[in-house]
């Protein structure tokens, strides 16, 4: 008995050097995912200029976004059936494969085919580090956890351009992407040496459903392709959009077919039937779908409008990465007195009036307006998110959070892409009828810095171009707080954590 006393304090100590250790691998595997977007931005001049292939650059970033969408589901179902640790360890050395290949590019058709690489890998980091954050720890310290997570997102948000500008100008492009490769490197070895998941007895044989992967990466290709593309390189009704939407709902119709008929589906049918999952998954699109107006338009809205450099009008938009992992912390304080739901009604509700007040700033105004709000807005989506997610992944069991936690991820991904594309079309359709003809917000953005430009029309334009979107943003954040009214339960019902 002595023995056994005094060694469990050795014991516990030994277990939260180990435990810190894994957050640090997560953290870094989650800034992998989270400075991808915001590094290549910058470079874009840079890797135009070298490899040409201006009309396609686009795709730098459509590739990567689909590539990491459709797989999430795939990597959710595999995490639950093998484990977090190999599905983690495989998806973080196919992003460094894809990084290293991305370095080596000869063209921009090579370098778009490596940014898919990466993204077959990006989507494990961000699927399963969410997931591993639920396994490690209990109801109660979970926060810790989900707030240094967002901490790397808001800090990536901010970082990442400088940091891709920076080696861009100084280094070489390729730089951007052979920086992943000592910090995906140290993460790896971390998982490797630290990461210890419990042996779980097999029943039986694993069974993957590998026609059903197929079928949920060809449709959720296909349809989020038309999205991106639509209004951007054809016409919404154009042959090539009709025809990809149309392939795109037989591919739904295959899905659907497939994973009934599956004995392990890839996106098994509980994840729609059950109420607590289904409202945060259409509560959290709802979310990717209004995030849009700020990180797309604002910026242009800050230069546009307001006259801000590029410097200035980014931190217009990056003071709500300071207030979101804040409030996201706090929020524990919140949920755990008034529920998962209440709470993300409270913010999502706030976020609604935030996004209302925006169109009614006056013209042209001062940058320190729009800034306030977006520090409110980043406080009141922290507030919205976090405990709809740790609430959701409270509610299932080991075997089945990898599943629902990808669901999640999914559907804020898949709602990011629709706002891109429905937010794009309403902006340029205000800005159609404010100058009586055709026109989109990048031609009549570049058209004000045109010698002799009837600037402040254009302007005026632009700004209820924006308003527009913002009020749209508005009905999609009116929609996540009906859907938690009519949906969600009160309470969730959520099952006890081992270390509970």
């Amino acid at each position: 008995m002595p023995a056994a006393r005094t060694g469990a304090p050795a014991d516990d100590r030994a277990e939260a050097r180990r435990r810190r250790a894994v957050v640090a691998a997560l953290m870094l595997a989650m800034a992998l995912a989270a400075l991808d977007s915001t590094i290549v931005s910058t470079a874009v001049p840079q890797i135009v200029g070298d490899l040409g292939g201006f009309s396609v650059f686009s795709w730098l970033f459509s590739g990567y976004l689909l590539a990491v969408t459709v797989t999430l589901p795939v990597y959710g179902k595999l995490s639950d059936t093998f484990g977090r640790k190999p599905v983690l360890v495989a998806g973080a050395g196919l992003f460094l494969v894809g990084s290293l290949l991305c370095a080596t590019a000869w063209n921009m058709a090579a370098l778009i085919a490596f940014r898919v690489v990466q993204g077959l890998g990006g989507g494990a980091l961000q699927g399963t580090v969410q997931t591993l954050a639920a396994d490690l720890y209990p109801l109660k310290e979970r926060p810790k956890i989900q707030a240094k997570l967002s901490t790397v997102w808001a800090t990536s948000a901010v970082a990442g351009p400088a940091l891709g500008g920076v080696l861009a100008t100084y280094a070489d492009w390729r730089w951007i992407f052979l920086v992943n490769l000592p910090v995906g490197a140290l993460a790896l070895w971390l998982i490797v040496r630290h990461l210890h998941e419990p042996r779980r007895s097999a029943v039986r044989r694993p069974r993957i459903d590998w026609a059903g992967a197929l079928a949920v990466f060809a449709c959720g290709g296909v349809l989020l392709t038309a999205l991106v593309q639509g209004g951007v390189a054809w016409a919404w009704l154009s042959a090539p959009s009709l025809a990809l939407f149309g392939t795109g709902l037989v591919l739904v119709g295959v899905v659907v077919a497939v994973e009934r008929r599956a004995a392990e589906p890839i996106i098994p049918g509980w994840v729609w039937r059950r109420r607590t999952i289904a409202a945060v998954n259409l509560a959290l699109g709802a979310l990717g779908l209004l995030m849009v107006a700020p990180t797309v338009f604002l910026p242009t809205y800050a230069q546009a409008v307001l006259g801000l450099a590029p410097i200035a009008a980014g931190f217009v938009l990056s003071v709500w990465t300071l207030s979101w992992p804040v409030a996201a912390a706090l929020s524990q304080h919140v949920y755990r007195r008034i529920g998962f739901r209440n709470t993300a009604m409270l913010g999502i509700g706030t976020a609604t009036l935030l996004l209302l007040a925006f169109p009614f700033l006056p013209y042209p105004g001062e940058p320190w307006q729009p800034a306030l709000l977006m520090l409110l807005l980043g406080g009141a989506l922290g507030l919205f998110q976090l405990p709809l997610i740790i609430g959701v992944q409270s509610t299932v069991g080991w075997d089945e959070r990898g599943t629902t936690t990808a669901s999640v991820l999914f559907c804020r991904q898949t709602g990011q892409t629709m706002g891109a594309a429905l937010f794009g079309a309403v902006a340029n359709g205000v800005l159609a009828t404010r100058l009586g003809g055709a026109g989109d917000l990048d031609s009549v953005t570049r058209a004000l810095d045109a010698p002799g430009a009837a600037t402040d029309s254009l302007r005026h334009a632009v700004a209820d171009a924006v308003h527009a979107v913002y009020l749209g943003a508005a009905c999609a954040a009116g929609l996540a707080f009906l859907v938690l009214l009519l949906v969600a339960p009160r309470r969730f019902p959520v099952l006890p954590h081992p270390e509970d």
